[in-house]
């Protein structure tokens, strides 16, 4: 028998079909569910989705699944930060009804051969080229979630503004009923993107973390006025290098809609940035504000 919801206490459930039962029950008493999606190792970033979901819904439901589908063959599936008891306590905290967390068998039984995969501008450029396949992992494991439990409305943090600009699409183009929620993203008080894998950064790595954000803020003031964007971002990429990066991956300024490079004429762009920093990767974007005007 499925685990009966209790209010004010998260109830956690390991399959699909005790999730369905929880959903519903809620359903049959008129409420609506918001879904969180997270791979865990939560932070204040996370919780901040939940009180979104909360905003919006009665019950707000987090997942945790780290998903192998999504991580290339070099990099940090298994080292990846894990911890389910203190992220319990943290939905727990933050008003989450229940936690769905379904082991690797759960969500890909034995003989599972399907994928879903989102072509075009949405992949096609800043993660895509550098990580093969890693759109297609997120895609699937996100359109499985959202029809195991088939919320109302699911929410993303927008510091992973590709990934949600392609759970997006991937909802619209299958006829998802759901409404996908794109969350401002949570900052420390330096300006660093909260990322699960800060955690790997050491405290001199961490000092320098911080000239990321600071470089995207200054592009994304300077572009609206700027002819030249690529002479904007290489100068915004050498201070980077000078601060004590060791790679980036990519600095540029793009369409916030289609992804694509922006030009002087876009109406909305985004800055957006990957950089390797010892053994961590940083993603991060800000919007350009009046760009195009």
């Amino acid at each position: 028998m499925p685990p009966s919801p209790s209010p004010g206490r998260l109830t956690v459930v390991r399959n699909v079909a005790d999730l369905r039962a929880l959903v519903r029950a809620w359903r049959a008493a008129g409420e609506t569910v918001g879904l969180v999606p997270t791979m865990g190792a939560l932070h204040e970033g996370h919780l901040t989705l939940v009180r979104a979901a909360l905003g919006q819904c009665d019950r707000a439901v987090a997942t945790i699944f780290v998903n192998p589908k999504q991580f290339g063959p070099n990099e940090d599936y298994a080292a990846y930060p894990r911890g389910e008891g203190r992220d319990i306590a943290m939905l727990e905290s933050a008003g989450a009804a229940a936690l769905f967390a379904p082991g690797v068998e759960e969500m890909y039984p034995p003989g599972f051969a399907t994928a879903v995969r989102v072509d075009g501008s949405l992949t096609a450029h800043l993660c895509g080229p550098w990580r093969p396949g890693h759109f297609e992992g997120v895609a699937t494991v996100v359109a499985k979630l959202l029809l195991q439990a088939l919320p109302d409305r699911a929410y993303f943090g927008e510091k992973d503004f590709q990934q949600l600009q392609v759970i997006r699409r991937m909802a619209r183009d299958l006829d998802i009923p759901v409404a996908i929620e794109g969350v401002e993203t949570v900052r420390e008080a330096d300006g660093l993107a909260l990322s699960s894998r800060n955690a790997y950064l050491s405290p001199e790595e961490r000092r320098i973390a911080a000239t990321l954000p600071a470089v995207l803020r200054d592009i994304a003031r300077d572009a609206p006025g700027c002819d030249g964007l690529d002479a904007l971002t290489q100068a915004g990429e050498a201070r980077l290098l000078e601060a004590g990066f060791d790679r980036v991956e990519y600095l540029t300024v793009n369409e916030a809609g289609t992804l694509a490079p922006a030009s002087r004429g876009s109406h909305a762009a985004r800055v957006f940035a990957a950089a390797r920093l010892g053994r961590t990767r940083l993603i991060d974007n800000w919007p350009v504000t009046g760009h195009g005007a």
